[in-house]
């Protein structure tokens, strides 16, 4: 039997039916804190309660983009302001029980970017928030998305310590300061503030010089503070390590 023949008498229905949806957990900083972006479901399975943006996934689209249509429509973003999001495919979630219609298997992505707008709740929900992470725990969640936000947390974490990730929470020019502000919201740590200047600056790669300086001191006076751009690095060596790992590593 040749490749025609045999897809000619293929027969998908065989099989057990199996869906392919997407998640997002989108990350920002907002009011020095790390926000979370959920949604309160409108419908069955699990009305009432909060979730990721997601959905299932078009005929006519991959992953990548049901991933960026479902954040799209959450957060109203389009064009070159939806492009300059960082999105990158996080896991894949699987378990038979963890959707009660039917299997239901989801590509969760991960995705984070500076200022990202209010939301507005889609046709499926009830409302959308932006939640500091840190009040998780006061909301009911969907599915499996407690395990989803726990390992996009995890990993938004780890690639701070290897990426320069981190400079996509800022502005195209920032300060070193600002810098060390997104590892501390992020990691939940303070850090030293001298020490965190030396290692960035020590950094192949991870940032550059604009040459120019803030307009003002800091908020107690002093100098201005110099102005810097993302590298061209992709990988940070050495890496910046959390403090927990630092103190293992010694």
């Amino acid at each position: 039997m040749n490749e025609q023949e045999f897809l000619a008498a293929y027969d998908p229905r065989a099989y057990p039916s199996v869906a392919v949806t997407v998640d997002v957990v989108a990350l920002t900083i907002r009011d020095d804190a790390l926000h979370l972006l959920l949604i309160r479901r409108g419908e069955a399975p699990f009305a009432g309660h909060w979730a990721l943006p997601g959905g299932f996934v078009r005929p006519d689209e991959d992953l990548t983009a049901g991933a960026r249509r479902e954040l799209a429509e959450e957060t109203g973003l389009g064009g070159e302001a939806l492009r300059r999001v960082h999105l990158e495919q996080l896991g894949s979630y699987g378990a038979p029980d963890r959707d009660p219609r039917m299997r239901v298997v989801s590509i969760a992505h991960l995705a984070f970017a500076p200022d990202l707008p209010d939301p507005a709740a889609g046709s499926d929900a009830d409302e959308a928030v932006w939640l500091p992470v840190t009040a998780l725990t006061s909301r009911q969640l969907a599915f499996d998305h407690g395990r989803i936000i726990d390992d996009a947390l995890e990993r938004a974490r780890s690639k701070l310590e290897y990426t320069p990730l981190a400079t996509r929470f800022l502005a195209a020019e920032f300060t070193i300061s600002e810098l060390r502000a997104v590892y501390e919201t992020v990691w939940g740590h303070p850090l030293h503030a001298g020490n965190f200047h030396r290692k960035v600056l020590s950094v192949p790669g991870f940032v550059e010089s604009t040459g120019a300086s803030t307009e003002r001191g800091g908020a107690r006076g002093g100098p201005r503070a110099r102005l810097y751009r993302a590298g061209d690095a992709r990988l940070l060596h050495p890496a910046l390590l959390r403090p927990a790992r630092e103190e293992t590593a010694r």
